[in-house]
């Protein structure tokens, strides 16, 4: 259907025109616009004009508002004389003006078919009925019926209820003539946020310098000009409902605002920033900000190989070579630049080589983090720090059924260091139900209930040889 449609010039009025009958407001009208984006897709616009309303009944369309609007939770009001402003009835119009919907809206209402003969150039009108549109447009004339019409289709109007942008029209009574102060407060998709981190780890790996933007995406429908920004991180409980197909979006055009910093506080059970200027959220764009930045943060570099518990309850001999060792970075949310509660996001680090260029070593993903807790990161595993490991021995000492069994075994890791300096390796194995160490090579500390720790000093160049005998009752 759409590749007829391409082949026919719509003539219809140059510009959408209103119904007589109703007051329009734009974005000419709007004075003020506050937008505060939620985590989950979720906006409140709160949109003021000053509009001129008639006494008694007005039919008022609210012209540009979010093409992704939750109608039900809009709500006007009149800041300049509330006494007697009272709404009546509000229907959104979301189906916006397009040659296909334009031709759709007249299936069993005449149409002028005009045709140009190609030799002379001159043009017949005639004038048919659309029967319909679907898999290509049927057309019925006086004396017969047609389909893939040459030319083009003139329309008589516009129909009310098909808007060239999204409009929110409004039955309210109003008490006074004149120009009122109002304002449009309603929740939307299509405006989202989410925070982004860069941070660049010193050559000793002892401290990093931290960047954070927010990026902010505005796939609503409408533009938001010299809006005041505010954004809230945290987890709030939404109640569930079925949601229509969503609207196919424009490609996004991306930009990059020049910095700024934003002020937090606390909302509620959650946080508020706040953009200290305000700024212009353009449809189906992508902006970022500066949300924090913090240099020289003090940094815990650690190497850990991870155990499972599957090989405390059975017999398995060698257990894996040249097993991988986790890199981890951690620092304190606490200090100069940080300090304030970090909004879930992902953060990338990168490190100078010795020539001077930043070059990429890993990301994670980090949750909202409140101040002064810690902020853990894994970059990826070392390529220098293996483990071997395996069981040497194994025995049951005791049970039978399901319940009370009693297990020993023992195990060795030996971890291998390829680089030129020595480094410390925490081993930690998860120890399944009741259990006791007989003897080891290294002191291990109690980390959790069921979790053992040791850590490792290996040597440059080197390796060492960790040893552990263990009895597990379950």
């Amino acid at each position: 259907m759409s590749m007829v449609v391409a082949g026919l010039m719509v003539a219809a009025p140059a510009s959408w025109a209103a119904p007589h009958d109703e007051t329009v407001s734009t974005l000419a009208d709007q004075h003020a616009v506050a937008v505060t984006i939620y985590n989950d897709n979720l906006a409140l616009v709160k949109d003021a004009r000053r509009v001129r309303l008639d006494r008694e009944l007005n039919s008022l369309a609210w012209r540009e508002v979010s093409a992704q609007m939750r109608p039900e939770t809009a709500q006007l009001r009149n800041l300049s004389n509330p006494a007697g402003f009272r709404l009546q009835e509000q229907n959104f119009d979301f189906d916006l003006l397009t040659p296909q919907k334009l031709l759709d809206k007249y299936v069993g209402h005449a149409v002028v078919v005009v045709r140009t003969n190609p030799a002379s150039g001159v043009e017949t009108r005639e004038t048919a009925t659309v029967l319909s549109t679907n898999n290509g447009v049927v057309l019925k004339f006086a004396d017969r019926i047609e389909t893939g019409v040459p030319g083009r289709l003139v329309f008589q109007s516009v129909p009310e209820t098909l808007r060239d942008k999204p409009t929110l029209v409004i039955s309210l009574i109003n008490p006074t003539t004149g120009v009122q102060n109002l304002e449009l407060s309603y929740l939307t998709g299509g405006l989202s946020w989410r925070a982004d981190y860069v941070a660049e780890l010193n050559a000793d790996d002892s401290q990093l310098d931290l960047n954070g933007w927010v990026t902010l995406k505005n796939q609503s429908g409408t533009a938001y000009p010299n809006a005041k920004l505010q954004l809230v991180a945290g987890d709030l409980n939404r109640v569930q409902e079925e949601r229509p197909a969503p609207r196919a979006m424009m490609a996004m055009a991306a930009k990059v605002d020049n910095a700024a910093e934003m002020q937090q506080e606390s909302l509620f059970e959650y946080h508020l920033y706040s953009l200290q200027r305000p700024t212009t959220l353009a449809e189906n764009q992508t902006k970022q900000v500066a949300l924090m930045a913090a240099s020289r943060v003090p940094v815990r570099k650690e190497f850990l190989l991870q155990g499972a518990e599957y090989y405390y309850s059975g017999q398995v001999g060698e257990i894996g070579r040249k097993l991988k060792v986790g890199v981890f970075v951690d620092f304190q949310n606490k200090g100069e630049g940080l300090g304030i509660p970090l909004p879930k996001g992902v953060i990338r680090v990168y490190k100078k080589d010795s020539q001077g260029n930043a070059l990429f070593v890993g990301e994670d993903r980090i949750d909202h983090t409140p101040k002064s807790e810690t902020v853990r990161l894994k970059l990826g595993d070392a390529f220098d720090v293996t483990a071997d490991k395996k069981q040497t021995a194994f025995q049951k000492l005791a049970g039978s059924g399901r319940y009370n069994y009693l297990f020993e075994s023992a195990y060795e890791i030996v971890l291998k260091n390829a680089k030129p300096d020595a480094v410390t390796v925490t081993v930690r194995e998860p120890m399944p139900g009741d259990w006791v160490m007989v003897n080891e090579s290294h002191p291990h500390a109690k980390a959790a209930s069921g979790t053992a720790e040791w850590k490792v000093a290996v040597p440059a160049e080197g390796q060492t040889t960790l040893t552990y005998r263990v009895r597990v009752r379950y």
